[in-house]
């Protein structure tokens, strides 16, 4: 990190024409609630929800920085880590004894000690009527940050400006400039969010170090003005930057503890090249299919300077086109999730994902592609085995269908046994196994293996999944379209069909009907060079025709409109 500092001491008249963003009116104290949190914290969920609640009755008066530490907050297997240099010692100078824990301004409120003593960590029940009780103490300091970015080079400006009111009893005093991170997804026990569990406030550096920067001119009238420059690092323990989920809060102590007051901000960027310039930054890892439609979901970035209200998007999945329309609003970096209608397609195997954003000034950061992978069908019925560990009572799984209907479940179980279950599924279709551990951690020993009546493996796990794992599979579902070649060369219409569709070409071929699911729902054999199809007994919806002569095949898409 590079500072450049610059700090005044003026008299009241010269003042007024120095004096920039600080207000020099005297004011309450505003709240610094540092939060002790984790990822395996069963109760942190509540604590984050308590906080975020002070913070939106009291906008630009409550700031919230969210501190990783303690055995809630290791990562396990891949799990990222949200650990820095400076939590441990933060939460050993509070005396904590419990997660979720905070404090209020470092400061010591008489009987809301989490250890039943003098230090400044309380539990979550108390934290809204300390802060509370914190905003109505008169400060003898105001303080004011700005904060800006400069994308094309990284760099990060922070100006920070204090004004003393009133003298502080200390003769030195600290300056804190703390960086936090928003919108990162993660674990989190008791989040009901298993993986994706939206970490806010999230305390990724202390630009001024553990107790921050000394500041030795602390009586009535003073005023201070620093402005740091910061190199942002592409990631954080190897979870990557966000310029748009950025914050700053700064705060003043009176030693390294007591908090006397503070502000926030967040960045405005410079370096952005196009008025117009949408990026396709991703599309979402899509589980193997067995089921004929797909709702991709993808993310976009607006890396322009005007704002993103609309963006057209047009999308194949295995050379079948679709458009969408994205509307919103999206200031400059800031992205967005998107999911696209349910569409259907013809299984190929391997099949591809291609999505496009219209033209803008920057074409080259407008396309993505992901593959995904035709699900594997089995047969007969299942095997479940699970060995538990010593918390068995955490262990359960189901299996649902493809709308969702669970259709088998099992669990708890006891420790350290092994447990045999026969799954029987009650028709072909697309089906999801789900592995649930309700602490988040997986089985510490032990495993689970899934597998049909032939002994082929459909899952299996040596325990580390964490809260839980997924496999979606056929159960005596026909793939559609799996090296298909179009080779008879016969034609239907209308499609768009209601009630009839003709087929010509199609003479001493088979042909199928099938739904999205897989399912024969109309057949006939050795047909005539044109057929007539009577579909007003099926629902409207999407559908696949195969035709068989040979070795020939072809597979069309109907759909069925009324």
């Amino acid at each position: 990190m590079n500072t450049k500092s610059f700090l005044f001491f003026l008299l009241w008249a010269p003042f007024l024409g120095a004096q920039t963003i600080v207000s020099t009116a005297p004011e309450n104290a505003k709240v610094i609630l540092d939060e002790f949190t984790g990822i395996y914290c069963v109760y942190c969920p509540q604590g984050h929800a308590i906080a975020q609640g002070i913070q939106d009755n009291n906008p630009g008066n409550v700031f919230l920085i969210n501190i990783h530490t303690g055995s809630f907050a290791n990562p396990s297997g891949n799990d990222p880590d949200f650990r820095t240099q400076w939590g441990a010692a933060i939460a050993n100078q509070s005396q904590l004894v419990g997660y979720p824990a905070g404090t209020v301004n470092r400061h010591y409120f008489p009987g809301t000690a989490q250890n039943g003593g003098t230090g400044t960590a309380q539990s979550r029940g108390t934290w809204a009527a300390t802060s509370n009780e914190n905003l109505g103490y008169a400060s003898y300091l105001n303080m004011a940050t700005e904060v800006s970015v400069d994308v094309s080079t990284g760099e990060m400006t922070v100006l920070v400006e204090a004004y003393y009111t009133g003298s502080s009893p200390e003769p030195s005093n600290f300056l804190n400039v703390a960086l936090l991170q928003n919108n990162t997804l993660g674990p989190q026990t008791g989040g009901n969010a298993g993986n994706d569990y939206n970490h806010m406030h999230r305390l990724v550096d202390l630009i001024t170090g553990q107790w921050g920067e000394e500041i030795t001119q602390t009586s009535a009238g003073d005023f201070v003005e620093r402005t740091y420059t910061y190199q942002i690092p592409a990631d954080f323990n190897g979870i990557p930057v966000e310029y748009a989920d950025l914050e700053v809060v700064v705060f003043m102590t009176e030693n390294t503890q007591e908090i006397i007051s503070g502000n926030g901000a967040y960045p405005t960027f410079t370096g952005l090249v196009n008025q117009n310039d949408v990026s396709v930054r991703f599309i979402e890892e899509i589980p193997e299919q067995c089921y004929g439609e797909i709702a991709p979901t993808i993310n976009i970035q607006n890396v322009g300077i005007d704002t993103l209200t609309s963006v057209d998007l047009v999308y194949t999945i295995n050379n079948l086109t679709y458009e969408y329309t994205w509307t919103g609003s999206l200031a400059s970096l800031q992205s967005t999730s998107v999911e696209l209608p349910m569409s259907p397609f013809v299984f190929n195997g391997t099949n591809t994902v291609t999505v496009t954003a219209a033209d803008d000034d920057n074409n080259s950061n407008n396309t993505q592609t992901i593959t995904f992978a035709d699900a594997q069908e089995y047969s007969g019925d299942l095997t479940l085995t699970i060995t538990t560990d010593g918390w068995g009572s955490e262990v359960t799984w189901d299996v649902r269908d493809y709308t969702g209907a669970m259709v088998a479940n099992g669990g708890p179980y006891g420790n350290n046994s092994t447990y045999n279950e026969t799954i029987s599924l009650p028709s072909e279709s697309c089906y999801t196994f789900n592995m649930y551990d309700s602490y988040g951690d997986g089985l510490l020993s032990g495993g689970v293996s899934l597998v049909d009546d032939q002994g082929t493996v459909i899952w299996q796990s040596n325990g580390d999944y964490g809260s839980g794992a997924s496999k979606t599979f056929g159960f005596q579902v026909i793939t559609l379209g799996t090296n298909d070649v179009q080779t008879i060369g016969a034609v239907l219409y209308p499609n768009p069909a209601q009630n009839i569709v003709n087929i010509v070409g199609a003479e001493q071929a088979s042909i199928a009907v099938y739904d999205v699911l897989g399912r024969k729902v109309w057949s006939q054999v050795q047909a005539n060079n044109q057929v007539q199809m009577d579909v007003s007994a099926l629902g409207a919806g999407t559908y696949f025709v195969r035709l068989s002569k040979g070795n020939q095949t072809q597979t069309e898409k109907l759909i069925i409109a009324r």
